[in-house]
């Protein structure tokens, strides 16, 4: 990577780190990625996390591992809508089998080698029975037996562990109050101790990029309302599934989960620390939305302006003048940072409203932003029962021709906008008609 990209990209990660620190993550990947080695990867990010001071809760799968043991005693399991039936014997050879991939997973954790990109962390991995069981039981005539479903976690004393500055592994193995072991599906526990735990991000690695529609189209941005909707769709049962746990954990307070491909390296750091991420992210609320600008988005509105105003192509703006004008101002928000902006200028005496100082940062263009800004605007004019709407423009006339404006003259704005008129910059006039309420 070049010296530049590095610095650059290195500064953007700054707002995630000061965002997340202290703050808790619980991440669940299958226990393929332990037997692939794909784990070694991760576990040099996990490290890295921790370094943060980001509090990080592991839930290993053990799937592969189960069944290789099985294999080797010639027995089977029966599945019943994506859950093992766990029968004594069963029960007898998974037991061995996730006590192997825990200390597996310990192992790649507590490398510390001085050629390891993990050298000096000292990552300390506490496990425990932190997961209380109990068992299915009997469902549709089914008996799963030593199978089993999360009772509830035991928040405080994991609380105590990532206080310690200790990374939390959970297997997905429960015991009951009885003493009793119960074999319990990964993600059920990822799920529920995030929601215990009032995490702030759930992650899950999966076998895939992310979420696909039934198109086959890469989801980067799901809202929790979107969810019913794609289930309706013929999908993979690993993505219906995940989606799923998405649904029930944001529904139970969840802000953020995250899908993220099982063998992409760096894809936890990219999908956490780059703006754009790299699997698909779902969210309770929606992760890009328009707003109300407020004082505090100044320095943001500044930044994106700014470039435009040097080019000519917006009217400069000091300051003050935002200060005085922030109220006029809707923001576009991705993530935090302030990519798109427009002002709009009622004048309710004349049945008019100008929209002014429509900007989409450079990197997200061209994926109709400016657009949906325009609609806002034209929609907030419709609100105040204006009739027309009206832009000034330099070097965006075919832009707004496109979009049902038509070209004006001096005589016919608002007679305070003729005043201020700049007959210097000589900007083309453009009107649009707005439908009635």
């Amino acid at each position: 990577m070049p010296k530049n990209a590095f610095v650059r990209h290195f500064r953007e990660s700054s707002p995630y780190i000061h965002r997340f620190r202290g703050q808790t993550f619980v991440i669940n990947f299958g226990g393929d990625v332990i037997a692939d080695g794909h784990f070694w990867n991760i576990a040099q990010d996990i490290a890295l996390l921790n370094s943060l001071g980001i509090n990080v809760v592991l839930v290993h799968g053990a799937g592969p591992q189960i069944d290789a043991a099985l294999a080797r005693d010639g027995l089977t399991s029966e599945r019943v809508d994506g859950r093992r039936i766990t029968a004594e014997a069963i029960m007898e050879r998974l037991i061995p089998a996730v006590g192997g991939a825990r200390l597996q997973v310990e192992a790649m954790l507590s490398e510390g080698r001085l050629d390891s990109p993990m050298a000096h962390a000292g990552l300390q991995v506490s496990s425990g029975n932190f997961v209380i069981a109990q068992p299915i039981g009997i469902l549709a005539g089914v008996d799963y037996q030593y199978t089993g479903e999360v009772r509830r976690v035991a928040v405080e004393a994991i609380n105590r562990h990532l206080a310690a500055d200790e990374v939390v592994l959970l297997s997905p193995i429960g015991v009951s109050p009885t003493g009793t072991l119960f074999n319990i599906r990964a993600e059920d526990i990822a799920v529920a101790t995030a929601i215990a735990l009032k995490a702030a991000k759930l992650i899950f690695y999966a076998d895939f990029t992310g979420v696909f529609n039934s198109k086959g189209e890469l989801l980067r941005q799901v809202v929790l309302s979107e969810i019913p909707t794609l289930l309706q769709d013929p999908l993979p049962e690993a993505i219906r599934e995940h989606l799923l746990s998405a649904e029930r954990a944001c529904r139970a307070g969840i802000e953020r989960v995250h899908v993220i491909p099982r063998q992409e390296d760096g894809a936890l750091l990219r999908e956490l620390f780059t703006r754009d991420g790299l699997g698909t992210m779902i969210s309770r609320d929606p992760f890009e939305h328009l707003r109300v600008a407020t004082r505090a988005d100044i320095p943001g509105i500044m930044a994106l302006i700014r470039p435009l105003e040097e080019a000519g192509i917006l009217v400069r703006r000091g300051r003050e003048r935002l200060e005085r004008e922030v109220e006029q101002f809707t923001v576009m928000e991705r993530d935090g940072k302030v990519i798109g902006c427009v002002a709009v200028y009622p004048y309710p005496e004349h049945g008019m409203a100008e929209i002014a100082c429509l900007a989409v940062d450079e990197q997200y263009r061209e994926e109709g932003r400016g657009e949906q800004l325009l609609d806002y605007g034209i929609a907030s004019a419709r609100k105040l029962g204006l009739q027309d709407v009206f832009v000034l423009s330099t070097q965006s006339s075919h832009w707004f021709l496109e979009r049902a404006f038509r070209r004006g003259t001096l005589k016919e704005l608002p007679m305070p906008k003729q005043a201020l008129y700049n007959l210097q910059r000589r900007s083309g006039i453009f009107l649009r008609r707005l439908p009635e309420n």
